[in-house]
């Protein structure tokens, strides 16, 4: 049997919520893949397309809400914790959760805006996406500012993403079931660098 990440992870995850609860504000703190990481504080065009994103999903579903920073316990055994930068759900969803770390299910969406530095690629692009999808959340929209393109990965299956696709800034997106959701990209143009 192989060993798990977890088997390895630099601390328990009972020492990691300690360490986040006790952070400064201006550190955000995550624990992927049994390993301590810094999230970067994000720019104002990140934040942008953050806002555009959450503006798209409360005008198509009012039912649901892109919480921005969400907590969620995420890997196979909900053993890492990951601050996506937006988590949609129904309203109300992670209400009466205790602590800041919610519980991944009934999350429809996980959401990442690439940072512009050297260590967004692995986070964003695989270790959160596969703890994502180990957790079953439906989609995961990865906004990647570098190749100014969305990708989406649906279909979790066995810790994986089934389907991934790929669309440039300015193409019309339609986000799978259960999110239902067309995204006008156009826009996301005008964040680019």
């Amino acid at each position: 049997m192989t060993p798990s990440p977890a088997d390895h992870a630099q601390m328990s995850v009972e020492d990691f919520e300690e360490l986040a609860r006790h952070a400064p504000e201006t550190v955000s703190l995550e624990f992927i893949n049994g390993k301590l990481e810094v999230k970067h504080v994000p720019d104002q065009l990140h934040g942008a397309i953050v806002m555009w994103l959450l503006r798209q999903c409360m005008q198509q579903r009012p039912e649901l809400a892109l919480y921005p920073e969400q907590g969620l316990k995420v890997d196979s055994y909900r053993r890492g914790r990951a601050r996506a930068d937006g988590a949609l759900a129904p309203l109300d969803h992670y209400v009466g959760q205790s602590g800041e770390w919610a519980d991944p299910d009934g999350t429809l969406m996980a959401v990442e805006v690439t940072s512009y530095d050297g260590d967004t690629d692995l986070p964003d692009r695989v270790e959160k996406r596969d703890g994502y999808a180990a957790s079953g959340i439906p989609v995961y929209l990865l906004v990647d500012r570098d190749a100014e393109k969305l990708v989406v990965y649906s279909e979790p299956d066995r810790g994986e993403y089934r389907t991934r696709t790929s669309h440039a800034y300015g193409s019309t997106v339609t986000l799978p079931a259960p999110v239902s959701i067309t995204l006008e990209t156009e826009k996301l143009k005008a964040y680019a660098p």
